[in-house]
């Protein structure tokens, strides 16, 4: 009986290959390989210079290559000479020849001739071209504020339901076109909620469906879907999107982002209570710097602010100033796009190419960003975003405060006790010239035994030391030297690590310490200078873990110090309570005391600590102390500046005066500001297309993140302009938006699946598009079915026990052994860059590494193989068959539930006869209860596998 079924899902398969879009092209091109080829290749391969008689500075010029045949063959990565060179697979031609590209650029110039390598370069500088992309400017219909302009008259006066109407018949009227019957009234519910709340409808909301469906049944059943949590739920889910919400940073070493389920409750909470629109896009960007009138107000408000955190990011980055360039047009990037509808990240390198966005104004936006701190620790080896502490009010708010004074005064004592015990024992060790690593406690490595490079001194001249001497650096050659010590640990576990040097006041204030540990590297700055000549000193680098015999190693760099570095032992001393005690000082009364006072203390504060009332943190960012405006990258390099640009706005949107940065302001404030004002061009216009298109499947403007010239025209620009306008007009109330939309005439007409020659893609909507379900519409249609779907509202969707510390290995490596098991709306499935639902991965969710403005709609043989074979496809079509056969004994009763749960229908009697049939013929006259339930089971997934069940009509 299986093969039956696996027969019928795998014609349901048509394999056709997704291509991404032009506009996606150009900006990569922009973005990525223009000027990688401007800032390595073109200085021999250009205008100037053709080494090899081969220009890269226009298409046509890599097309017809040099002496060595075309540079490249689009799509073929192995066979392009470019990449052979590049790569330095070649052993006698490597370009370029001072030195590999990174591994970036690599992976990016692989990705573009792989792609087919679009180049839209057609002119030949200095000379000809073969054609010329038009490029926009001021004049350009995205650029001009909307206004409301009537619609022309029509002929069909009965027809149109609301001004919407008016706007697409008067376009159909034009070409001879005529609207189609309205969508039968289960199609017609079956759309609105999947639309609305992304489930199917229930039997309760059919039942008073009866007949067609009039007005005054439509108004009150959209009401309910729009009042209802479940609307929050779906539609926070395009937000994500635009947001590109995620719950790992994926660079580098991914780390989760433990507390990013608190920007997606920001979201529920927000689209619940409809705020309006302009509001929320104005927290997202400056929530920190607003007005507030209470603890709830304000905790919203820095919540709000993660979706300038959220992005893709490696924390790892060494190139400090590279990290935070990054982090900054990705940032631009996501807003420029998401609500502005511009390229804006293809001004980083040069001016825009087709749109009027100079550099300068790139760089007038970017200085907003730079003055804002995304990162709390730009230097240190792993940077980090921030966590900002969410206050509370009342009782809860009096009762976290309390405790955190407590705390803090216990760790300000504990550290004046461990500053006071230093002392002391360095008091004590003083006593003596030189010092046995015997007279000090833990594992101890003396400078003679460490592994040096370049050329250092070993000195006595100032006592007390360690050993025979100490080791310093002569305070010369920095960046040349450094000094390693590797230790023999007899255990495993946490281990204090200790440096020994001498001070004195000519030593270097700043001192690099790379540490080599079980769970990482870790880079440390530690103070050598002190008031006067203090000799032997000991300083804590830090608690680590450490693995017995493992590769675990300090090294201690000159590079960059301002003085001498002096180096005499590294100390380990054991930190984890259970590990066996190590040779130890003997200690004098003077410290005997000071310990047993601190043993008291660190136990009551891991007392305090255990039963701490906790205070919730949220991803945020925060105003620089120093704002300051940006220097233009030249081709987009963070070591190759030119001029200062005042921090400012796209001046081509500049519509009447712009808000004015004080000098001790980011700006984002007022960006947002501008962003929302009525006369700015962009920001309702892209709205409202985005919602047109999550209703119709396809916006007005089809390219729905490019309002630019390389993006297509709307196909009703009145009708954008009159939605937009009104949009403002109405307080940018998004409720209200959806209900004008789906109450027209428009959104209620039937699909057709026959094509209009006239209108072959259906840009005058003359029928209802049909759209293959969502991801999570697709999942969550499953769980409904089989009545496992849970209906908890917001919170966490990763247990506490696993989002710890986002340090910890356990977390970094979470996201790889996931498992998805949890039956919560699809909203809250666990949004991991690398890793995602299995469901999600076939079904076309998308790469969250960037914002998501619209889906691919593929079919693939995987799809059908999915629903034929995941174990969690077919668990879920046991519940529910379960549920069909609960209450009956009869086959066509439970025949007549599968249809309603699964397709919102009855089964019409040609369906019921067929299904009747499967399922008789599945199992035999005496077959046992599990399977007649596993026959229902497999008649429930060939349901799903069907189209209509997998799309909206």
């Amino acid at each position: 009986m299986v093969s039956r079924l696996t027969s019928f899902l795998i014609k349901l398969s048509l394999i056709t290959a997704p291509m991404a879009s032009a506009t996606e092209e150009v900006e990569f091109f922009e973005k990525r390989i223009r000027p990688l080829l401007i800032e390595h290749c073109q200085e021999c391969h250009g205008a100037d210079k053709q080494k090899g008689s081969l220009r890269l500075d226009h298409q046509s010029g890599w097309k017809k290559g040099g002496d060595s045949g075309p540079a490249l063959i689009p799509g073929k990565v192995a066979e392009s000479l470019l990449w052979k060179v590049v790569s330095y697979e070649d052993r006698d031609l490597k370009m370029p020849p001072q030195k590999k590209l990174s591994d970036g650029d690599l992976a990016a110039l692989k990705q573009w001739i792989e792609s087919g390598a679009h180049d839209p370069r057609s002119e030949i500088p200095g000379g000809s071209k073969t054609a010329s992309q038009p490029k926009a400017d001021a004049t350009f219909w995205s650029f001009q504020p909307p206004a409301i302009k009537a619609p022309a008259p029509i002929k069909n006066t009965a027809w149109p339901a609301n001004q919407i109407d008016r706007y697409i018949l008067a376009k159909l009227e034009s070409e001879g076109l005529s609207p189609a019957e309205e969508a039968e009234t289960t199609v017609l519910a079956r759309r609105l909620t999947f639309d609305l709340v992304g489930l199917p409808p229930s039997a309760e909301q059919l039942q008073p469906l009866t007949g067609s469906f009039s007005t005054s049944k439509l108004e009150p059943f959209i009401d309910a879907l729009l009042a209802s949590p479940a609307f929050a739920e779906r539609w926070a889910s395009h937000f994500m999107d635009l947001t590109r919400f995620a719950e790992s940073s994926g660079g580098g070493r991914s780390l989760p982002f433990k507390d990013a389920w608190r920007f997606r409750d920001y979201l529920l909470q927000a689209l619940k209570e409809n705020t309006p629109l302009d509001q929320m896009i104005t927290e997202m960007i400056a929530g920190d710097l607003l007005p507030f009138e209470n603890a709830a107000q304000r905790r919203r408000q820095l919540t709000a602010t993660g979706f300038l955190t959220l992005g893709p990011t490696n924390y790892e980055e060494q190139d400090k100033g590279m990290l935070r360039m990054d982090i900054i047009d990705e940032q631009l990037d996501t807003i420029g796009k998401s609500f502005l509808g511009m390229t804006i990240g293809c001004a980083r390198c040069h001016d825009h190419k087709f749109d009027p966005i100079p550099t300068r104004d790139y760089y007038a936006l970017a200085g907003i960003l730079r003055s804002t701190r995304t990162l709390k620790n730009y230097t240190d080896n792993v940077a980090h975003w921030i966590d900002t502490p969410l206050p509370f009010e009342g009782e809860q708010e009096a009762q976290i405060a309390s405790h955190e004074k407590a705390v803090s005064e216990l760790e300000t004592e504990i550290g004046l006790l461990k500053d006071n015990l230093r002392d002391v024992g360095g008091l004590n060790l003083r006593k003596k010239k030189s010092l046995s690593v015997k007279d000090l406690p833990g594992i101890v490595v003396d400078d003679s035994e460490a592994q040096k490079v370049g050329d250092w001194k070993v000195s006595s001249r100032y006592p007390p030391f360690i050993g025979g001497g100490y080791t310093h650096d002569m305070n010369v050659g920095q960046g040349e030297k450094t000094i390693t010590f590797t230790p023999k640990l007899p255990v495993a576990g946490r281990y204090e690590v200790r440096v020994a040097y001498s001070g004195s006041p000519d030593r270097a204030p700043k001192v690099a310490a790379t540490v080599l540990h079980a769970d990482g590297e870790d880079l440390v700055h530690f103070s050598e200078a002190t008031e006067k000549l203090n000799g032997l000193q000991f300083t804590t680098l830090g608690t680590w873990r450490f693995e017995a015999g493992g590769q675990n190693f300090i090294l201690i760099s000159n590079a960059g110090a301002l003085g001498y570095v002096t180096v005499d032992a590294v100390q380990f001393l054991p930190a984890d309570t259970d590990m066996p005690e190590m040779p130890a000082l003997a200690a004098s009364q003077e410290e005997t005391t000071i310990k047993t006072r601190l043993s008291e203390l660190e136990k009551k504060l891991k007392t305090l600590k255990k039963n701490a009332p906790q205070r919730p943190e949220a991803m945020t960012v925060a105003e620089d102390p120093a704002p300051e405006d940006a220097r233009i990258h030249i081709r987009g390099n963070v070591r190759n500046l030119g001029a200062t640009v005042p921090r400012g706005f796209m001046q081509v949107a500049y519509k009447g005066t712009p808000p004015s940065i004080p000098a001790d302001e980011s700006g984002r404030l007022q960006l947002a500001q501008w962003m929302t004002r009525p006369e700015q061009p962009l920001t309702a216009r892209v709205m409202v297309n985005r919602v047109w298109h999550w209703l119709f499947g396809a916006g007005l403007v089809r390219t729905t993140d490019n309002f630019g010239i390389t993006g297509e025209l709307p196909s009703h620009p009145e009708l954008l302009d009159y939605l937009a306008v009104k949009f403002m007009e109405d307080g940018w109330n998004l409720k209200r938006l959806i209900k004008e939309i789906v109450m027209s005439h428009t959104y209620r007409q039937a699909s057709e699946s026959s094509l209009n020659s006239a209108d072959p893609d259906n840009r005058l909507l003359s029928h209802m598009n049909r759209k293959r379900l969502d991801a999570e519409c697709m999942r969550d249609a499953m769980l409904a079915a089989s009545g496992q779907i849970k209906s908890d509202f917001g919170g966490p969707n990763i247990s506490e026990a696993k989002a710890v510390d986002s340090n910890d290995q356990r977390v970094q490596n979470l996201e790889y052994g996931f498992s998805f098991s949890d039956t919560r709306r699809s909203v809250y499935t666990a949004a991991f860059r690398n890793v995602r639902h299995p469901l999600f991965e076939v079904f076309d969710f998308a790469d969250i590494n960037q914002q998501i403005g619209q889906r691919t709609t593929s079919t693939v043989a995987t799809q059908a193989l999915f629903l034929m074979n995941h174990p969690q496809v077919i668990e879920q079509a046991r519940f529910a068959a379960d549920l069909v056969m609960a209450g009956s004994t009869s086959l066509d009763d439970h025949i007549t539930s599968a249809y309603q749960r699964s397709l919102s229908r009855v089964p019409k009697p040609q369906e019921r006869e067929l299904a009747r049939d499967y399922v008789e013929a599945s199992v035999s006259g005496n077959a046992s209860a599990e399977d007649r339930r596993d026959a229902m089971a497999r008649l429930i997934q060939t349901l799903w596998a069907t189209p209509e069940f997998r799309f909206i009509r």
